[in-house]
């Protein structure tokens, strides 16, 4: 769920990719993972590779790029709740490749709830990832004029972080 570009004009587009590959279009989104956040620093960089699983080719994978294909892959995560069941994360994209949310935090042992494809069957009342892309900063390509826009959380989201008692940390966002 969340924010999305869409651009109204060919030249719009073609600033807007190339500013989203010189990494000029900031990406901030909400995921709500399995277990108990896994370290007394709230903050984590990933800096893992990512290219096509060699044992599933539906999925992602952190790979080692002297060994298979991939393009590198930048994610930060602040972890913003956390309890036993779960914790509620704010996720930065510094690159943005295939899955790239979804396959740095099940590498680093937190899978997305809801998420069928990394963590397994959905469970705790989300029918869907527990992701929500909620802010994204740019300079309009034509205009030069700095946007930000953000989307409030969803209701289905809200209900689990609700369940999670994970609500908490939102006031931090």
């Amino acid at each position: 769920s969340g924010l999305m570009v869409v651009a109204r004009s060919r030249k719009a587009m073609e600033a807007l990719v190339a500013m989203i590959a010189e990494r000029e279009v900031h990406r901030e989104y909400l995921a709500v993972a399995y277990r108990k956040w896994n370290s007394s620093n709230p903050l984590r960089e990933v800096e893992g590779a990512i290219g096509r699983d060699y044992r599933n080719r539906l999925r992602m994978a952190v790979v080692d790029l002297e060994r298979l294909p991939g393009k590198p892959a930048h994610t930060s995560f602040e972890c913003l709740s956390s309890q036993e069941e779960a914790c509620l994360m704010r996720c930065v994209l510094h690159t943005g490749r295939t899955h790239q949310i979804r396959v740095h935090m099940a590498h680093i042992g937190h899978p997305l709830l809801g998420d069928a494809l990394y963590a397994g069957p959905m469970q705790l009342g989300i029918s869907r990832q527990a992701l929500h892309a909620y802010r994204l900063r740019f300079i309009h390509p034509i205009s030069g004029e700095p946007l930000a826009f953000e989307a409030p959380v969803p209701l289905d989201m809200r209900e689990l972080l609700d369940h999670l008692d994970l609500k908490a940390g939102l006031a931090k966002t």
